[in-house]
C-alpha cells in the first residue's frame, strides 16, 4: 500500500513539475490556437498575405475571392516553409484586410503557425480607421480588442497574437495618443504584445512615453519599421530601453544596409532586442490578378549567408530568428511595478 501511495506522489510530482515546465515556455496565439513558445522555430515577425487599401469607409470581404487569393499567395508561404520558416507573423490589421479564416487556410494547407492581430492602424491619415472609432474613448477601443481577444474574431473564433496599431511618421495627433492608450490597456488586460507601424524615432519615443505613464513595460512595445530612423543611436536608445526594434523591410537590394544595422546593435550588445523581416507580399484586390507577389525568401537566400560571412555565430543567429520572436510574441503581461 505504502509502495502504491509512493508512485502515485512521484507520479502527481512529475504532472506538476511538466506543468511547471511548460508554463515557463509561455505560448503565443496561432489562427489554430495556442502554441509553446518552443514549437516556434524560425519565425518571420512581420509580413502580409492579403492587403485591401480601399480604406475603411468601403472595405468589405466581398471584394475579393478566397480562392484567389489563395491560388495566388500559398506557392510563397510553401517557399517559405520550405526555407526554414515556421512561425508567419500576418501583420494585416482590421479594416486593411484582415481575414482570420483565409489565414486559417493557409495554416491548414501549410502547417505554419500563423498569427493574426487585434487593434486599428492609424496611419495613412486615419484612411484606416471606421468613423465609429473617432468617438470613442481608449477604453472603449480597449474593450473592442478585449473582447476579440476573449471570444474570437467575429464569429469565427479565432484569437489575435499580438496587437497592431499605425501612427504618423510625425508627432503623435491626439488621436494617436488615444490608439496606443487603448493599445496599451489592451495589452495589461490579455498579455498581448504591442506592434505599432512607427517609422522614426519621434512617435516612436513619444509611444513609449505614454506606455510608462499607463504602467507597460517596454518590453511589451515593437517598434515596427525601425530601420526608417537613421540616427542609429535612437535605435540603441530604444533598444536598450528594452523596446523591440523590428527591421522589416528587408529585400534583395538592402541586406547590406541591414547588416550594418544589426552589427551597430550588435556591438552595443543589444542583439536580443532585435527582429527581423520582409513587409512583404501581397495579394491586392484593386489589382489585376492581386498585382505584384514579393515572396518572403531574402532573410533565408541573403541575410543569413552574410550573417555567416560576418563571422555571426549560429547562436547569434538563433537568437535573432528563433529565441527574440518567442520572447516578442508570448503571451505575458509586462506591468511596470
Amino acid at each position: 500500500m505504502k509502495i502504491k501511495l509512493s508512485l502515485i506522489l512521484l507520479f502527481a510530482l512529475l504532472l506538476l513539475c511538466q506543468c511547471n515546465a511548460d508554463r515557463k515556455k509561455g505560448i503565443i496565439m496561432t489562427v489554430n490556437g495556442p502554441v509553446s513558445t518552443d514549437k516556434m522555430g524560425i519565425c518571420l515577425t512581420h509580413e502580409h498575405i492579403l492587403v485591401d487599401f480601399i480604406g475603411a469607409d468601403n472595405i468589405s470581404d466581398s471584394s475579393y475571392d478566397r480562392s484567389a487569393v489563395i491560388h495566388k499567395a500559398l506557392p510563397y508561404l510553401k517557399q517559405a516553409k520550405e526555407l526554414g520558416c515556421r512561425t508567419f507573423v500576418e501583420c494585416t490589421p482590421a479594416y486593411l484586410g484582415r481575414d482570420p479564416l483565409i489565414l486559417k487556410s493557409f495554416s491548414d494547407s501549410t502547417g505554419l503557425n500563423i498569427i493574426t492581430n487585434t487593434g486599428y492602424y492609424g496611419a495613412n491619415n486615419n484612411k484606416f480607421i471606421p468613423a465609429f472609432a473617432f468617438n470613442e474613448s481608449a477604453e472603449q477601443l480597449a474593450q473592442i480588442w478585449i473582447s476579440e481577444w476573449e471570444q474570437g474574431i467575429g464569429d469565427t473564433r479565432i484569437k489575435p497574437g499580438f496587437i497592431k496599431i499605425g501612427v504618423n511618421s510625425d508627432s503623435l495627433s491626439e488621436f494617436h495618443k488615444k490608439l496606443i492608450t487603448a493599445a496599451a490597456l489592451t495589452h495589461l488586460k490579455t498579455g498581448l504584445t504591442i506592434a505599432s507601424h512607427t517609422g522614426p524615432a519621434v512617435p516612436a519615443f513619444e509611444q513609449l512615453e505614454i506606455l510608462e505613464k499607463e504602467g507597460v513595460v517596454f518590453d511589451a512595445f515593437i517598434w515596427v519599421h525601425a530601420q526608417a530612423e537613421k540616427d542609429l543611436f535612437r535605435l540603441v536608445e530604444a533598444a536598450g530601453k528594452g523596446a523591440w526594434i523590428s527591421l522589416d523591410g528587408l529585400n534583395d537590394n538592402n541586406v547590406e544596409e541591414f547588416l550594418s544595422i544589426i552589427k551597430t546593435l550588435r556591438e552595443k550588445k543589444l542583439l536580443h532586442k532585435v527582429l527581423l523581416s520582409h513587409d512583404a507580399g501581397w495579394y491586392d484586390p484593386e489589382k489585376e490578378n492581386g498585382g505584384e507577389f514579393r515572396g518572403y525568401t531574402t532573410l533565408f537566400e541573403k541575410l543569413i549567408p552574410a550573417f555567416r560571412k560576418e563571422q555571426f555565430s549560429e547562436k547569434e543567429i538563433e537568437q535573432l530568428l528563433v529565441i527574440n520572436p518567442a520572447r516578442a510574441f508570448e503571451i505575458k503581461v509586462r506591468r511596470r511595478l
